[in-house]
């Protein structure tokens, strides 16, 4: 079925008027493939994202899929670069046209490193959840939640910085559901669109009466920590033996004990990995914490920073602080928290 509707091999495709070069398959799963191509305009390698739409509710989710990547200009969150519908008989596929990120996943950094017995230090987990977490605030900032984080939707920059892919199972952040049959459509739906082994306790089991809010995220969020930590998944091995997954993850996590983690880190985890989720902690308070946890940067003058929709904050260092009040000439009562546009 897929090399059926394959772009043919070395062949140009034409996306908004410009052509694309295709170069190698990378890779696919259900009904989609991601095709390696080059701008023939400039030179740059691109991820092109085909959907096979079959019907007209296929040709709707991908829309809805451009239209979330649409919502946010945000470092942590993967951009459309263009977006087309092709007709291809009497079927359609859905292009997405993405930047192209050489280095991979966060899952294909942790099994590189795993191969060679080796893990992401504290210092690079705490750096990449601070970009991670920083991500998921501009999400549901909007009102939306993810629904499908894992470490295979995560890329990382040519820096290492994280950033959040695979869009398609995006909604809205508070689901109210009121009845069994609303339950029961979207325990369904989660079955389909959330990774088994990273999808929160509350949606393999709807309550009849319940609000479903955005950390089902926090919960995948402690999913990935723990990869981070220890290599795997928590649940990966559950569902690989075929165990019940939906059963294990009613059961509060038992976090092994290594000393490459401190207890600080321990305790962010469990956190994350608590079972109610009314329990469970909101991004910007994992954030905060995390900012507190970040190790102290190179030299005395450099800046902690992350952005809030278009804003971008920064939280000087004490030392940087009295050089910035002293060039800038600004009195210790001055504002000095300032926003770069």
């Amino acid at each position: 079925m897929g090399h059926a509707l394959c772009v043919c091999s070395r062949g140009t495709v034409v996306i908004d008027n410009k052509r694309y070069l295709f170069i190698q398959k990378l890779g696919e799963g259900g009904f989609s493939y991601v095709d390696l191509v080059e701008g023939l305009h400039d030179g740059h390698f691109y991820a092109l994202k085909r959907i096979l739409c079959h019907e007209q509710q296929d040709r709707e989710e991908a829309q809805r899929e451009a239209d979330m990547h649409r919502l946010f200009n945000h470092p942590n969150i993967l951009h459309l670069v263009a977006y087309c519908l092709k007709e291809r008989g009497p079927k359609h596929e859905a292009w997405l046209l993405l930047p192209f990120f050489k280095r991979g996943t966060l899952w294909n950094e942790i099994e590189r490193l795993k191969d060679k017995g080796n893990f992401l230090t504290e210092d690079q987990i705490l750096q990449l959840l601070l970009g991670i977490c920083t991500g998921l605030e501009a999400i549901h900032a909007k009102g939306y939640a993810h629904r499908d984080l894992k470490p295979t939707n995560i890329l990382l920059g040519d820096e290492g910085q994280p950033v959040l892919m695979d869009l398609g199972s995006m909604n809205q952040a508070h689901i109210h559901v009121e009845g069994s049959r609303q339950a029961l459509t979207l325990q369904d739906w989660a079955a389909q669109r959330c990774t088994i082994s990273y999808r929160a306790p509350e949606l393999f089991s709807v309550q009849s009466h319940c609000v479903i809010d955005e950390r089902t995220d926090v919960w995948s969020l402690g999913c990935v920590l723990y990869a981070m930590m220890f290599g795997e998944g928590p649940y990966d091995m559950v569902f690989q033996k075929g165990d019940s997954v939906a059963l294990a993850v009613q059961n509060q996590l038992i976090i092994p004990q290594s000393p490459r983690h401190s207890p600080a880190m321990r305790q962010l985890l469990a956190s994350m990995m608590t079972v109610d989720p009314q329990k469970r902690p909101h991004v910007p308070l994992l954030l905060s914490q995390l900012e507190a946890l970040q190790p102290p940067a190179p030299g005395l003058f450099s800046y902690g920073w992350r952005q809030r929709g278009g804003d971008i904050h920064l939280s000087p260092t004490p030392a940087l602080l009295l050089s910035f009040l002293k060039e800038q000439h600004l009195g210790a009562g001055e504002c000095i928290d300032r926003r770069i546009k």
